[in-house]
């Protein structure tokens, strides 16, 4: 994977750029103090990821950030910066991880070895008889840090007022997003929007038990809830379920 650095403090552009090289396989190709410089770099150069201050000349970390998200080649951005308050911002922008400063080491290691098993996701130019689907993944936010999480791990979605609440086994998410924002990034095929409150993982579902008026409840796999199928979803699901 090559990389590149936007930081304008020198010493600290300097550590990243060696634990970088020390904890990953990642190839630093450049470091930038200035967001225009970066810009000009990346009309001639293709990276797969992006070390992002936000407080940087000419052209600040988040604007840098949302017209990279416009190239027809997106690089992954992940932001170490001190302001914690554009991380709200960095999850629109689907950056892949958000770093406060100051930063610990073991933190930076932990964010590399999610980004270079990531990045093996994503096998280049694969022949066409041996392609399979390659994992998806969505940012969920906790205490202001982006959690890269595969959707495969995500069990049901529940609606209260703008905010989306996100289940997995074992957490909670609540994003500042309405339903049918966050529904728009995950796979239609997978995710199936059940009552206005619910979305449910398709794969997922372990019984799917009879209610009132023709309606269901579906028990999921290693959870306790149980998700409601409204009147005028029933006829959907049961297409899509073959019932």
């Amino acid at each position: 994977m090559k990389a590149i650095i936007v930081e304008d403090e020198f010493l600290a552009q300097q550590e990243l750029s060696w634990m970088i090289k020390q904890h990953s396989s990642i190839d630093i190709v450049a470091c930038f103090d200035d967001g225009l410089d970066v810009l000009k770099f990346l009309q001639h150069n293709d990276v797969d990821v992006i070390f992002l201050d936000i407080n940087i000349p000419s052209l600040d970390g988040v604007l840098l950030a949302q017209n990279i998200s416009k190239f027809a080649h997106k690089p992954q951005i992940v932001f170490i910066t001190a302001w914690k308050e554009h991380a709200v911002q960095a999850f629109e922008l689907e950056a892949f991880d958000y770093i406060l400063k100051p930063y610990h080491e073991s933190r930076i290691v932990s964010m590399l070895h999610k980004l270079e098993a990531h990045g093996q996701q994503q096998p280049a130019a694969p022949d066409a008889s041996t392609l399979r689907p390659v994992a998806q993944t969505v940012n969920l936010m906790r205490d202001e840090r982006i959690i890269v999480t595969d959707i495969n791990e995500i069990y049901y979605l529940e609606a209260h007022e703008k905010l989306t609440f996100v289940y997995t086994r074992r957490e909670e998410y609540v994003m500042s997003v309405a339903m049918s924002e966050f529904c728009s990034r995950l796979p239609e095929s997978q995710f199936f929007r059940c009552h206005r409150s619910y979305c449910v993982n398709l794969n997922k579902i372990r019984e799917i038990e009879p209610w009132f008026n023709n309606t269901y409840l579906l028990r999921l796999r290693d959870l306790d809830f149980q998700v409601p199928v409204s009147r005028s979803k029933v006829k959907a699901f049961r297409q899509l379920m073959r019932l």
